[in-house]
C-alpha cells in the first residue's frame, strides 16, 4: 500500500513527524515527481526537510524495466509521503527511445548530441499531470529532480525549459490565473552529481534503495555500463562516499 498509516522513515526524520500520514496539517503541500532514482529521492528528502506535506507521483510509462518503480514504492512507503500515486501511461507504444523501445539498445559507449535514452516529451507529460494534481490538492510546489550539470543532455532538463513551463502553468490553470499558481522547484538543477549525493547524505538518504540504471535487472541490480551508471559511479567516488549500488 502506498498510503499506509504508520511507518518508519528511510531519512533522518524526527519521531513526531512520522506518526499518522493521513492526518491533515497546516503545512504547505508539495508534489514530488518521483521515479525512485537518486535525484528524485534527494528531492523528496529536501522537501521533507523543508516541512512540506509530500505527495509522490510516479509513472509507469512503458519503460523496459520496473525496478525503479519498485524502488519508488518502497521508498515512499518508508518516508513521510502522505500519498503515492502511480499513473499508467503508454508512451512506450510510440517507441523512439532506448528506454521504451525493444528495437533500440541502451548505449554503453560514448555518444554525441542528445542520446537515444531521451524519451520524447516525457518531462512535459509528467509536469502536466503533476500540475493537474496540484490544482486539486491546492499544492504549493512541484518538486522535480532535473539536473543540467552532470546529466545526459536531455532538452527537458534545462533551466530555460523549466522557466518556460512555469510561465505556461501560470497561464494555463485556474490557480495560476487567480494568483495562487503552483511553483516549480528544481533544487538540483545547478548542482553537480557529487553535490547532490553530498546533500542527500547530509539529509540521511539511503541511496542503496534507489535505482538509476537504464537497464537494471528485476532485482534492481545495475549494469554499471550505461551513461546513468557511469555518472553515478563517478560521483560517489568523487564524493568519497561508499557507493551502495548493487551491481550485477
Amino acid at each position: 500500500m502506498f498510503d499506509s498509516l504508520v511507518f518508519y522513515s528511510v531519512f533522518s526524520v524526527p519521531p513526531w513527524r512520522i506518526v499518522f500520514k493521513r492526518f491533515y496539517s497546516m503545512n504547505k503541500k508539495a508534489i514530488i515527481l518521483f521515479s525512485g532514482g537518486l535525484d528524485s529521492t534527494t528531492c523528496l528528502a529536501i522537501a521533507e526537510s523543508q516541512g512540506f506535506d509530500c505527495y509522490a507521483l510516479s509513472f509507469s510509462y512503458g519503460q523496459k524495466h520496473s525496478s525503479e518503480l519498485d524502488a519508488a514504492k518502497k521508498i515512499a512507503n518508508n518516508s513521510t509521503v502522505k500519498l503515492h500515486k502511480m499513473i499508467k501511461l503508454d508512451l512506450g507504444s510510440f517507441g523512439g527511445s532506448a528506454l521504451t523501445d525493444d528495437d533500440i539498445e541502451v548505449p554503453e559507449g560514448d555518444f554525441e548530441g542528445i542520446p537515444v535514452t531521451y524519451v520524447p516529451a516525457r518531462n512535459t507529460v509528467f509536469f502536466s499531470v503533476a500540475l493537474a494534481w496540484a490544482e486539486v490538492l491546492e499544492a504549493d510546489v512541484i518538486f522535480a529532480g532535473v539536473n543540467a550539470v552532470d546529466y545526459s543532455g536531455y532538452p527537458d532538463c534545462r533551466p530555460e525549459y523549466i522557466e518556460a513551463f512555469q510561465k505556461m502553468a501560470d497561464l494555463a490553470t485556474k490557480a495560476g490565473i487567480e494568483g495562487k499558481g503552483v511553483k516549480i522547484e528544481t533544487p538540483l538543477i545547478h548542482l553537480t552529481k557529487v553535490e547532490i549525493i553530498q546533500k542527500g547524505d547530509e539529509l540521511g538518504v539511503d541511496y542503496s534503495q534507489t535505482v538509476s540504471c537504464y537497464q537494471a535487472d528485476k532485482n534492481g541490480a545495475a549494469c554499471g555500463r550505461c551513461d546513468s551508471c557511469k555518472i553515478r559511479k563517478k560521483a560517489f567516488k568523487s564524493a568519497k562516499i561508499k557507493d551502495p549500488t548493487a551491481y550485477r
